[in-house]
Order: C-alpha cells, then sequence, then structure tokens
C-alpha cells in the first residue's frame, strides 16, 4: 500500500517540519461502495489521496440526471474534497466510492497552511487543478459535439482499460450515468452495437467483441 511520499514528486523539496506535519498527521480512511466523500455531512474533509480503489465525480441535474466528470484511481490526488480550502472554487461536484476504497486524509487545516507557506505544494495544487479543469471541459466537449455512438464506445473503451477486461461488469444504467443520457436511449445503442456484432449483453454485464472497430466510432 502507497504511502504519503508516493503522492508528492517534491517530496525531497518539503521542508523537514512540513514532511513531518504530512507523516504525523496524515489520516487512514476507508470507505464502501457507495459512501458519498463530497458533499460529506457537512464538513470539509481535506486533501483525498487514493491508496486503492475508485471513486466517480459527477455533477447532478435538478432533475436527477447525473453525468460523470472523471475517476480517481490508485494514486490518484482528490483534491475537491478540499475545495474549501480555495476560497474562489465554487463547484458543485458530487464524488462517490464506486469500490471499496482506502485513502489518506490530508486535514485541510494542515493542507491549507502547506498551499500557504510551500510554493511546491501550491505549484502542484494549481497543476492537480489544471488537469481536472481539462478532463472537465473534454467532458463538456463530448457532451456538445459528439454523437451518442461516439460517447457510447469512447466510454465502453474507458471500463474496459480500467478493468483491465473485455468482460464488463456493467448496467445500462450506469453507463447512462456516464453518458448523462437516459437509460433508454444507451440501452437503444447497446442493441443496436450488439447487432453489429461489436458486444455482446447479458444481464449485468457486456462484453466487448470487437475493439478495433469501436476506437473507430469513438474516433468519431
Amino acid at each position: 500500500m502507497p504511502d504519503i511520499r508516493a503522492f508528492f514528486p517534491f517530496w525531497d523539496a518539503l521542508s523537514p517540519e512540513h514532511r513531518e506535519d504530512l507523516l504525523r498527521h496524515c489520516q487512514p480512511r476507508r470507505f464502501e461502495k457507495g459512501d458519498v466523500i463530497l458533499p460529506y455531512k457537512g464538513q470539509c474533509l481535506g486533501l483525498m489521496l487514493v491508496q486503492s480503489g475508485q471513486f466517480r465525480a459527477f455533477i447532478l441535474s435538478d432533475s436527477g440526471k447525473e453525468v460523470t466528470l472523471y475517476r480517481l484511481y490508485d494514486l490518484d490526488i482528490c483534491l475537491f474534497s478540499a475545495s474549501c480550502v480555495m476560497n474562489n472554487i465554487q463547484f458543485d461536484i458530487q464524488i462517490e466510492a464506486e469500490k471499496d476504497t482506502r485513502a489518506l486524509l490530508v486535514p485541510s487545516s494542515l493542507y491549507q497552511r502547506l498551499i500557504q507557506q510551500s510554493i511546491d505544494m501550491a505549484n502542484y495544487t494549481n497543476q492537480l487543478m489544471a488537469s481536472r479543469f481539462s478532463d472537465v471541459m473534454w467532458i463538456l466537449e463530448q457532451v456538445l459535439f459528439k454523437s451518442m455512438d461516439c460517447r457510447l464506445a469512447q466510454v465502453l473503451l474507458e471500463h474496459a482499460a480500467s478493468q483491465g477486461s473485455s468482460d464488463l461488469v456493467l448496467t445500462h444504467e450506469a453507463l447512462a450515468r456516464d453518458l448523462g443520457s437516459a437509460r433508454e436511449v444507451v440501452t437503444r445503442m447497446l442493441k443496436y452495437f450488439r447487432e453489429e456484432e461489436l458486444l455482446e449483453l447479458t444481464r449485468g454485464r457486456i462484453r466487448l467483441l470487437d475493439e478495433g472497430r469501436l476506437q473507430k466510432i469513438a474516433a468519431g
């Protein structure tokens, strides 16, 4: 299990005091599948460092429709769980555990002090923010300009890469959440892909048969 040093490539550049604070005050946390970490019981948790598992960040419309923005995997850093530290950053994002997840938590008070006192931590925070902003802008581009077949093929390939298999444990409802679409629309497109012999459908599972053709569809 990676310790806190693995998450900060500039670890040796931090002052001895800051390294000691991180080692002493970083807290191990465990989340079960389905647990919500943002918003979290009215609290500002702090910086969440993913040791193992998976988080999903998404937005929720007034009508209850979800759109997945990005996912966090092993050795990723969840910045928005510490968004209260950044006064000018206000995003109505929700984050949940998609798998049983183990993480290290840097308390918000310590993280705030670090970004104020360490130029390396402040710069790294800006890099993380820019990376997440790019993720969100990419999703916005997909939603606005890509056809449903392109987006669905892309999401299926992303799940295959994440699960390390072409035999996906994945429901139509989960895909609809990722795409910000209705379940019925996703089901119709999956049936079309099945008729084209791109995949097989069984209850709660999707098996990809021709990833090469799916990649061409995803490329638009």
